[in-house]
């Protein structure tokens, strides 16, 4: 699926943001609403960049460069239409390269139940770090991830 990932570029295209991920899993387990869901890919502290399948958004990857985990990757969405299509590993590398850029590491959480993304992160190179019992919901753990490409006493970003 040849798509183009940018930043988001309107009020519309973070509404459909919210929408995919209310509507799908890992979402719904965990009991986020559409408007929960709407604040936090509105979230001026984050970086929100869709993936394009001509004017439509097929998928979406929100990542958050400040705090104590720059490199973070607070989600991953991809349409239930380009589900299978590789586009959640071309966001997630994505992600990667714009992260590179400031960090030497890539962190993201995975919620326990939900394999095929824990198997889908592993094959890209993602080392499990540590388990955050009962974090957003009683029951699931989310599970967190890590993939670097060097310590930060090394680390030289780009200007």
């Amino acid at each position: 699926m040849p798509v183009t990932i940018v930043p988001a570029r309107h009020d519309a295209d973070r509404a459909t943001c919210a929408r995919l991920m209310c509507e799908t899993d890992p979402w719904i387990t965990l009991g986020r609403s559409y408007d929960r869901c709407l604040v936090a890919v509105s979230d001026a502290g984050r970086e929100l960049y869709v993936a394009l399948d001509g004017d439509a958004v097929a998928g979406f990857i929100l990542i958050t460069m400040k705090g104590q985990f720059p490199g973070y990757i607070a989600s991953v969405c991809v349409a239930p239409a380009a589900r299978g299509s590789g586009l959640g590993t071309t966001l997630v590398e994505f992600a990667e390269e714009r992260i590179h850029r400031e960090s030497p590491n890539v962190f993201l959480c995975v919620s326990s139940f939900n394999e095929g993304a824990r198997r889908l992160y592993e094959r890209l190179g993602f080392e499990y770090v540590g388990t955050l019992k009962d974090y957003i919901v009683k029951g699931y753990d989310e599970l967190l991830y890590r993939k670097t490409i060097g310590p930060w006493s090394e680390f030289v970003p780009e200007e």
